[in-house]
């Protein structure tokens, strides 16, 4: 790929990068017909496991597995020090900008934001104003995707302080790697992901409402048939805390209660992964049938912590994207350590304009779309796909941004021909209660279409393992 950078080989030549090496070496020595069959074995061991993946509309089925390639992607320690830096930077900008979003609104006042921009937001909640969450915690768990173009510059590609997903496949990649290739970490100082469980339990526990030392945790997941059921089940399992649907709890007396074999018991803390729109039918969607009628109201009393909170999805909105860098300067008063992607707004008389007149040069994006869906790749596209993208954005202008067409950055891959260069983003985790933590790494994700840029699983992508090499 001319004019990518390749993660395992400097643009000079063959030549592994310093942090490849070994594995280069080590990869070289392998058969063919044992690197084929340890594939296979991983296939069939994430099947019977059950690590799928539902996508809806698929005419191939309710589920498919997700492809997972035994080439890692691998980061040197001083790489990953300075991207843990600014992901938490970023994260602890955009929890100040929610809290004065639902508060003081100081970001409007000084002019930094247009309040239309904000106010006028699908995913503004004016419900949540006013209320005062837990440790002024809103995005508890935030994935924030991060690509590398260029010479090698890393930018951040999008926020996702929803319902954030994609952690249970890291840790499955990384006990697969171990299961299948051993010597490989004998060989090479790998930092450990395992402990993300703890550390997302810990957090929960810290931010339970006042007064609750030892609290009731849960997980709230919309049923089996959502697409990230498996990652659900996965974490409660491994958190040790009950993974329940909407039918299985109640409010009474301003409290939320979990029904059991026991009788009902009293919860403090909800791990939701469920959207807004369906976590009240009081309040929210009233045809909402996963939902908790009256959870709101405990919500409001600060007797039961929801994270993420209610309300996260106006900062991680597309249109919002643009001013995060603003954010940390008004906020913190520091400078962006990480940059975001340049991004034009076609609610903007002047950037609609350059968007319309570079369709096929741009990546042109719905600011509430996600998944992969509802974009346009110029570059990848016809010219009937782009007439037709055209007037969408003609119609609702305010509906789209536009950006740069990005040589992601490429990892070798496994794919039918051999191994081959595929672009690939990181979605690292930031858990944010009491303190911030993070573990080392993340999702990568790869987009195992030549020449394809979306990496989504949704669109037929595929993960690696993720090495944060140790100093």
């Amino acid at each position: 790929m001319a004019g990518v950078f390749n993660e395992m080989y400097a643009d000079s030549g063959p030549i592994a990068r310093p942090h490849y090496r070994e594995f280069e070496r080590w990869l070289a020595g392998q058969p063919a017909d044992i690197v084929a069959r340890k594939r296979v074995e991983a296939d069939l061991m994430f099947r019977r496991v059950g690590i799928t993946f539902a996508v809806y509309g698929s005419d191939a089925g309710t589920e498919r597995l997700i492809p997972f390639d035994i080439i890692p992607r691998i980061i040197p320690a001083a790489e990953w020090t300075l991207l843990q830096k600014g992901l938490m930077q970023r994260v602890q900008a955009l929890n100040a900008f929610i809290h004065d979003l639902y508060h003081e609104q100081t970001i409007v006042k000084a002019g930094v934001m247009p309040a239309e921009q904000v106010f006028r937001n699908a995913q503004y909640r004016p419900e949540m104003q006013g209320i005062t969450v837990a440790s002024d915690i809103y995005a508890h768990i935030a994935g924030v995707d991060i690509v590398r173009a260029g010479e090698g510059e890393f930018y951040v590609l999008e926020d996702n302080l929803r319902v954030p997903s994609g952690v249970s496949y890291m840790l499955e990649d990384r006990k697969m790697m171990m299961r299948l290739f051993p010597e490989l970490f004998a060989c090479h100082k790998i930092a450990p992901v395992a402990h993300y469980p703890d550390l997302l339990l810990d957090m929960l526990r810290s931010v339970a409402p006042q007064g609750i030392d030892e609290p009731t945790i849960v997980l709230m997941t919309p049923g089996m048939y959502n697409s990230a059921y498996f990652e659900h089940a996965f974490l409660a399992q491994q958190m040790g805390i009950e993974l329940v649907e909407g039918k299985d709890l109640f409010v009474d007396d301003n409290h939320v209660y979990m029904r059991t074999t026991r009788g009902p018991r009293r919860i403090d803390v909800i791990y939701r992964r469920v959207d807004d729109d369906y976590l009240d039918p009081l309040v929210f969607r009233p045809d909402s049938a996963i939902g908790v009628p009256g959870l709101m109201s405990v919500y409001r009393a600060g007797r039961v912590t929801l994270a993420n909170a209610i309300g996260t999805g106006v900062a991680d909105d597309k249109s919002i994207y643009p001013f995060v860098p603003d954010m940390i300067r008004f906020y913190l008063s520091e400078e962006p350590i990480l940059n975001n992607v340049p991004t034009w707004q076609c609610r903007k008389k002047d950037d609609l304009q350059y968007t319309l007149d570079n369709l096929e040069k741009l990546v042109v994006k719905e600011v509430h779309g996600a998944g992969g869906y509802g974009m346009l790749v110029g570059p990848a596209s016809t010219k009937a796909e782009i007439e037709e993208f055209r007037q969408r954005v003609i119609a609702k202008p305010e509906g789209y941004i536009s950006q740069p067409t990005l040589a992601l950055s490429a990892c070798p891959t496994y794919v039918e021909s051999g191994i081959a260069p595929r672009h690939i983003d990181l979605r690292p985790f930031v858990l944010s209660g009491k303190s911030v933590a993070m573990v080392p790494g993340g999702l990568t994700r790869v987009a195992l279409k030549e020449g394809s840029l979306v990496v989504n699983s949704s669109q037929g992508g595929g993960t690696k393992d993720t090495w944060v090499l140790e100093k």
